[in-house]
């Protein structure tokens, strides 16, 4: 299989759409090295990054660089290669997530996505703002399904009941991290209070969304510091559509694979003109996340759950700069 050489700015270009991906907190757990000898690009995690409380068994860190190898792979793509991903490639160095090889072979089915999505990185952001309850076509959800399904993940869009039944268990992960003071406290480390902060990382209050909530649409507080029962109810929609994100099982390889397809949903929602935010405080607690799979079998496991509709676009977060994401620094152009 013939690897391509790489030019300094195809690869500042590629490393810079594997940082547009989204991640918990905006956290971008991840760092990129360059493998010269084999044209490879090494995708590593940063424990330095990483959410000690809220993720401290890491899987949320692995769904945020699966994010990162989706988008280099769709990077990869627009210029004329073919990647090869190799996921968790050494078992003797676990800090080595993923290794994407750009190649001069014809496409693969399983890294064959549609061709718009590149220029869907730079538009992508969360929106946890109101949408207007718009219902979603059938022909989007079966998009949006086979994107995850491409990935070896399964997306469903629960029935208005079960629905219900998984705000509740959000709603309850919700008033657990509120009362949690160590999460309190590390969520608050990555809330930008000026809003014109210039930190490469972290969350703006602009993109935070409104300051209050429905009780039915329990939007993750991240500055753990509202009391939303005292606060009038904002416009948000009254029927919200939620997909639910699930791996047949639930190993580490398991954990980048539900990013690389979450963010092959999201990049596909983008380009349906959809805009999303996701729920994840369920995640975070692991008798919570079990109880979030479709009763009564409870197949599978949960791994996201993701709001959709239409509605304002999501404002923008910093992140940092390829040079920065880049281990060993990238070439000079």
């Amino acid at each position: 299989m013939r690897s391509v050489p790489l030019d300094a700015e195809s690869l500042e270009t590629c490393i810079a759409a594997a940082v547009a991906a989204p991640s918990y907190f905006n956290t971008q757990p991840w760092r990129f090295r360059l493998d010269a000898e084999n044209v490879a690009f090494e995708v590593r995690a940063a424990p330095e990054r990483s959410l000690r409380h809220a993720d401290h068994a890491g899987r949320a860190l692995h769904l945020s660089v699966g994010a990162s190898v989706f988008n280099l792979r769709v990077a990869v793509s627009h210029f004329g290669w073919s990647p090869v991903v190799r996921l968790l490639p050494r078992p003797e160095d676990p800090g080595l997530l993923a290794v994407v090889r750009p190649t001069g072979a014809p496409p693969r089915a399983t890294t064959a996505h549609r061709a718009d999505l590149y220029a869907a990185i730079w538009r992508r952001h969360s929106s946890r703002f109101p949408f207007t309850g718009t219902p979603l076509p059938p022909q989007a959800r079966a998009e949006l399904a086979e994107a995850a399904q491409a990935e070896g993940a399964a997306l469903t869009f629960p029935e208005a009941a079960d629905t219900a039944r998984l705000l509740r268990v959000t709603a309850e992960a919700e008033q657990r991290n509120r009362l949690d003071a160590d999460r309190g406290a590390e969520s608050r480390r990555w809330v930008h209070r000026v809003p014109d902060d210039a930190a490469d990382a972290g969350l703006p209050r602009s993109a935070l969304g409104p300051q209050d909530a429905r009780e039915k649409l329990p939007m993750r507080d991240f500055t753990a510091e509202r009391h939303p029962e005292r606060l009038p109810a904002r416009d948000f929609e009254t029927a919200p559509v939620i997909a639910l994100l699930r791996t047949e099982h639930d190993r580490r390889t398991d954990w980048l694979r539900a990013g690389e397809a979450l963010e092959h949903v999201l990049l596909v929602a983008t380009v349906l003109g959809l805009r999303a935010s996701l729920l994840h405080q369920a995640m975070e607690w692991g008798d919570l996340r079990r109880s979030l799979s479709p009763a009564p079998e409870h197949t599978g496991h949960a791994q996201m759950l993701i709001r959709l509709g239409y509605g304002p676009e999501g404002a923008g977060t910093p992140r940092r700069s390829p040079h920065t994401a880049f281990g060993t620094g990238l070439p000079k152009r």
